[in-house]
């Protein structure tokens, strides 16, 4: 099969054609080759198409099919015996062909960009058998490319920066253009970019397109944005080319290229002379053009009469001086200080030193303002020592003050007396001395803090506190005692020499090498026969019996006196009493009872019954006198009996009744000696007794 004469005139034109629209210098015409083709019962012959792939343009846009090539076999003598048919990519949907003719036409519009080429398949059929008479063989329909995409920056619109004062020739940012046309064929695809808007600030590479900066010294603080446009235009950017643009925005990003400067070079500021310290005083800035952390500043005092008086901090929200006061300002002293401040900028950028020194300075002028003051004291605390044996009236020290202000008022004492509430002390208000307005006892309170107040007489507001410390100094004023309340026993079986009980004193006074006491019997106990005194050397002493043999019966209680002297000068001595209890002991040696033998009845019985008893005990000891008084133990009443043989009238004079009306009365003292006797218990006393008695 091949291409006719008409046929082939049709399809040089079309490549003229093309040629001539793409700038094609040669036309690509692949030879396809196929397979020797074998009919049974035949001898082999050789393929006979002759045709190659075809060509078709895109966007046609015409109203009749597009013509695209025909298809011929040697076969075909023209006489109709011989059907064409396709197959494949398009075939019928897009693609027919006379089945007579051979002739290939597209039937709708082509788009290069949505498929390149088309494959198909084509055979030559006997008509009447419907075999075929050469092999089925692959064809390509190749769809020919024309400018009809223009180029698009799929990543814009774009955003750039770039150090100002940057040199010329510095890149940007680079931005890319893609046409969706056919790279490989013509220059449809060859984007050529060039800058719109922008210029003289920046340039863009036609080919790269990459952005570079193209005027020097450009400065943020003057232009900090700039706005591009780039256009991107395809066939070599020749006339006719289509184009696409999009937009840039540069920043200028900051740099460290301006000093900080002083609006002022000098500065005044009005201070009271009361203002606390750490107070502030002034904040003063320095300009700096730039922004963030090329703007940070440090500022110093460099100069002046106030270097110990102020200080000056940054603050690195406001990037302020800050002066603050350091030492108490005193008009009286000095009304103004002058300082030279610094500033200068935290991190300095060498390139751009030459431009000038990245500091300035200023001067500050502090005026001091004179304020009223309250009178001040000499000393903040003034410590004063007396004896608390000094009398009523006599100075123990002075305190003084004065008006700080210029006029010097004369100053007026008082004691704050919600410190002295017991009014110890006086203090004369035009000297102020202080003297004492009672006796003093260090006992009672060693330390005395005070507060004086000054104030002045032409302004009484004004007011100034001292403070004063009176320690009171120790006399020996207090004899010594008994350390406690001692308890004392012994036992009835006690050997002579046994220790009974250890003593101990103690002084309210507080003499400086410590207390040292002496311990002795009296001169009246000297003697006696029944306990005896060893003094520790200790502060100590040691009470000891003297004989063997103590009775209840015969006394139940004795009461030693002992003198006890202190180590003061002059000393003082006391003599305590020491109470010593005869009691009943176990073979440990710990006491049982010790009180006289006693007898208790409840106080649950009824004065009917009380009655009864009473009239029992007459009848039954006829022979006793009976002495009855009431006891309180625990709160509850009981009537306590005591038996008194009758033969000794119930006198004080009979020692009988005496010594037994003593327990009586010493019962609300010492309550523990009586024993509670249950009524059964009682009633088999009295049985017994009168048993006894009678005989």
């Amino acid at each position: 099969m091949k291409l006719g004469k008409v046929e082939f005139c049709h399809f040089l034109q079309l490549i003229a054609l093309f040629l001539c629209f793409s700038g094609m210098s040669q036309a690509e015409l692949p030879r396809s080759r196929s397979k020797p083709y074998f009919q049974s019962g035949r001898s082999r012959t050789k393929r006979s198409w002759v045709w190659n792939q075809f060509f078709v343009l895109e966007e046609y846009m015409g109203s009749d099919p597009l013509y695209v090539g025909k298809l011929h076999s040697d076969v075909d003598k023209g006489d109709g015996s011989i059907k064409y048919i396709l197959s494949g990519e398009g075939a019928s949907s897009i693609f027919i062909i006379d089945e007579n003719t051979g002739d290939i036409h597209a039937t709708k519009r082509l788009d290069r960009e949505e498929q390149a080429y088309y494959t198909l398949r084509a055979q030559a059929l006997d008509r009447l058998t419907n075999k075929p008479v050469e092999p089925e063989s692959e064809f390509v329909i190749k769809i020919q490319d024309i400018n009809d995409n223009e180029p698009r920056f799929l990543d814009g619109p774009y955003t750039a920066g770039v150090p100002e004062m940057s040199p010329v020739g510095t890149s940007v940012v680079q931005v890319t253009a893609t046409d969706a046309d056919d790279p490989t064929y013509g220059n449809s695809a060859r984007v050529v970019y060039s800058i719109l808007q922008g210029q003289p600030y920046f340039s863009v590479e036609p080919k790269t397109g990459v952005i570079k900066t193209a005027l020097p010294n450009m400065d943020r603080e003057a232009k900090d944005q700039y706005l591009l446009v780039i256009q991107a235009k395809d066939m070599v950017g020749q006339n006719g080319g289509l184009s696409g643009t999009t937009s840039v925005t540069v920043t200028l990003s900051d740099v460290n290229d301006n000093p900080p400067r002083f609006p002022r070079r000098s500065y005044q500021y009005n201070v009271p002379e009361s203002l606390p310290v750490a107070s502030v005083v002034a904040r003063i800035k320095a300009a700096d053009a730039d922004i963030g952390a090329n703007a940070e500043m440090e500022y110093k005092i460099v100069d002046g009469d106030g270097l110990g008086v102020f200080k000056i901090s940054v603050d690195k929200d406001t990037q302020e001086g800050i002066i603050t006061i350091q030492k108490d300002l005193d008009f009286e002293a000095k009304t103004s200080y002058t300082l030279r401040i610094e500033a200068a900028n935290k991190d300095a950028d060498p390139r751009f030193l030459s431009l000038g020194p990245f500091s300035d300075t200023t001067t500050v002028k502090i005026i001091v303002e004179d304020v009223d003051e309250p009178p001040v004291f000499s000393s903040p605390l003034y410590p004063m020592e007396v004896s608390e044996a000094t009398q009523v009236g006599n100075i123990i020290g002075t305190v003084a003050a004065h008006d700080p202000d210029a006029s010097n008022s004369p100053v007026r004492y008082s004691i704050d007396r919600n410190t002295d509430l017991e009014r110890y002390f006086n203090i004369d208000a035009n000297s102020g001395v202080i003297t004492t307005a009672k006796s003093l006892d260090r006992e009672t309170n060693a330390v005395h803090n005070i507060t004086v107040l000054a104030m002045e007489s032409q302004n009484p507001s004004q007011v100034g506190r001292g403070y004063v410390a009176i320690t009171i100094l120790d006399i020996n004023d207090n004899a010594p005692e008994f350390a406690m309340d001692y308890e004392t026993t012994v036992c009835e079986n006690a050997q002579p020499g046994q220790v009974i009980q250890k003593i101990s004193a103690v002084d309210k006074d507080e003499p400086s090498n410590g207390h040292q006491f002496y311990f002795s019997l009296t001169t009246d106990a000297t003697n006696n026969h029944n306990f005896s005194l060893k003094d520790n050397k200790d502060n100590t002493a040691s009470i000891l019996t003297r004989r063997n043999g103590f009775r209840r019966q015969e006394q139940s209680v004795y009461y030693l006196p002992i003198f006890i002297v202190d180590s003061g000068s002059p000393s003082l001595s006391s003599t305590n009493t020491l109470t010593i209890r005869v009691c009943d002991c176990d073979a440990d040696g710990v006491a049982q009872t010790c009180n006289a033998e006693a007898y208790v009845l409840p106080a649950g019985l009824s004065t009917g019954a009380l009655i009864a008893i009473l009239a029992c005990v007459l009848t039954l000891l006829g022979r006793y006198c009976l002495s009855a008084c009431a006891v309180s133990i625990d709160h509850d009443f009981s009537f306590l009996f005591l038996f008194i043989p009758f033969e000794n009238t119930c006198k004080y004079s009979n020692p009988w009744y005496f010594a037994q009306r003593a327990v009586c009365d010493q019962q609300p003292h010492f309550p523990g000696g009586v024993f509670k006797i249950q009524l059964r218990k009682m009633i088999n006393f009295i049985l017994k007794t009168a048993v006894k008695v009678n005989g």
